[in-house]
């Protein structure tokens, strides 16, 4: 490939490379001369369409790229299969068939409905019981006319357990609450609740949020991983000074890079939401439930995509300052960690609630 290039901005002179790319030439060049050099190619200008292919093409030929896409889609396959699956009751055994003995996951789909504070005492109360009778030693007489004395005088939630943390030092109250959260109903009130849910919201937008919700987290950790070797090949020792050597702009080669590994990212996305739309459509149209093509694909909009491009971002900030994107991985894979723990809600009780930077 025949190649122009100009020393020290003086001397022009024409080679021959044969075998080589204009990136091999560069290496050997940087090690045989000991000036700076410009090269432009007689076919075609580096410019940021070419830095976007080659991008993407670099991800295309690593394997791990597509092992991490096939194990996201597997995870989120499982998760959301019980979801794809929702449907309309038929009668009272149907449900208590699919009755859990843990109610951890338990949803709308396994027959479960949310229970009110009053249904909570009630379901929660003699568990409490039987616990104290056994961990603490309390008499089944003492611990019944302590039920009584709350149901009675309708003590709430917390009223309960600040009694029972008063006189007893009891504290696994609040445990056997949240086991009661969730109550299993009849055909007629889980239909009932299906339909009072469809009408504020459409199926494949409550699909689309739960979608967004699992992967999203997998996209996130998957990026956090895969985009940390978006600019690693550019801070080695003399690719940096290399690179500023191409006849493209330093914002035209970074901006490049980051449209580069973001569209890495969108192609999957893009498929999966898809094949996941197909398969919410056609389980939303058997069931009778409202259903829109662009539910899911405006769940990625929202909160996938800017998860996606704020840990590109943050790697090519870390890259620009301190010549090396890896200091920001731990980072970010603490934050993702840290944004997606539980923790004690204003009204007191332990749940999952989005955190600032």
């Amino acid at each position: 490939v025949g190649r122009s290039i100009s020393i020290n901005g003086n001397t022009s002179c024409s080679f021959l490379f044969i075998g080589m790319d204009q990136l091999t030439v560069l290496f050997l060049l940087s090690f045989c001369c000991d000036f700076s050099f410009t090269i432009v190619s007689e076919q075609e200008e580096c410019n940021m369409k070419v830095i976007i292919k080659r991008e993407l093409k670099s991800y295309f030929k690593n394997p791990i790229y597509y092992v991490g896409i096939l194990l996201i889609f597997f995870e989120v396959f499982q998760i959301l299969q019980p979801y794809l699956k929702l449907h309309y009751w038929e009668n009272d055994a149907q449900v208590e068939a699919a009755k859990l003995k843990h109610i951890n996951d338990a949803d709308v789909m396994n027959g479960y409905l949310p229970s009110t504070e009053k249904e909570r005492i009630e379901i929660a109360l003699p568990e409490i019981c039987r616990d104290m009778n056994e961990a603490l030693g309390v008499s089944k007489e003492e611990t019944d006319k302590m039920a009584e004395l709350f149901q009675k005088d309708g003590y709430s939630e917390k009223e309960i357990m600040n009694y029972l943390m008063k006189h007893y030092d009891y504290i696994k109250v609040d445990y056997y609450f949240q086991e009661a959260e969730l109550r299993q109903g009849t055909a007629e009130e889980v239909n009932a609740y299906i339909d009072k849910k469809f009408t504020s919201m459409r199926y494949s937008e409550y699909v689309g949020r739960k979608f967004a919700d699992f992967a999203g987290l997998f996209f996130v950790f998957f990026s956090s991983v895969l985009m940390a070797f978006l600019f690693l090949q550019d801070t080695r020792k003399n690719m940096y000074e290399l690179l500023h050597t191409k006849p493209v702009s330093a914002w035209k080669y970074v901006t490049g890079k980051i449209v580069g590994g973001f569209t890495a990212l969108l192609l999957p996305l893009a498929a999966m939401t898809a094949v996941f739309t197909l398969l919410c459509i056609k389980n939303g149209i058997e069931q009778g439930f409202p259903v829109a093509v662009w539910d899911l694909f405006a769940a990625d909009v929202l909160y996938i995509l800017p998860n996606l491009l704020m840990v590109i971002c943050v790697y090519a900030l870390t890259a620009l300052l301190f010549k090396n994107p890896l200091p920001a991985a731990p980072l970010l894979i603490l934050y993702m960690v840290y944004s997606n723990m539980g923790s004690i809600g204003p009204d007191g009780t332990y749940g999952y609630y989005g955190r600032p930077l």
